[in-house]
């Protein structure tokens, strides 16, 4: 069975939560400018520029502010909006990046909520299915796909 939240106290919860975002969100932004964006094309890269992607991870109480560019993903300004919103809990994300569950059943399963404009969270829902999960570089047989172009289909 897979587990859906973590154990975590209520008291340490408030206390994660009131943390600041930029430190988690520089280090997700760099495990993924390293795992995931160069998987992913040029053009798509483009569309998805420019555009605030808040994670919450709602069994933790943490999250991450993430803004893509061109070159690479980086925290984002506190007083950009988001974009998009994302929820869920960290074994969900976890296995999510595992490859463990696709998008679409994390969103089905109620698992992983979604708000905000829907176009940009559909590109980016299409993106992570073209590219799929990050490739970790000391994984056998880690590859860089072709590209996610097909993604905006």
């Amino acid at each position: 069975m897979n587990q859906t939240s973590l154990p975590v106290p209520v008291w340490l919860r408030r206390v994660v939560s009131q943390l600041p975002v930029w430190p988690p969100s520089m280090a997700a932004a760099q495990a993924l400018n390293r795992l995931w964006w160069p998987m992913v094309d040029t053009e798509t890269r483009q569309a998805l520029s420019g555009r605030v992607v808040v994670l919450e991870v709602n069994d933790l109480g943490l999250s991450f502010r993430l803004i893509a560019r061109p070159d690479g993903l980086s925290p984002a300004p506190g007083a950009q909006p988001a974009t998009l919103t994302l929820r869920a809990s960290a074994p969900v994300y976890w296995r999510l990046l595992q490859g463990q569950d696709d998008p679409d059943t994390l969103f089905f399963d109620r698992l992983m909520v979604m708000e905000g404009d829907t176009e940009f969270g559909l590109l980016l829902k299409n993106t992570l299915d073209a590219v799929g999960p990050p490739r970790r570089p000391w994984a056998r047989g880690a590859s860089t796909p072709a590209g996610a172009a097909h993604a905006r289909r």
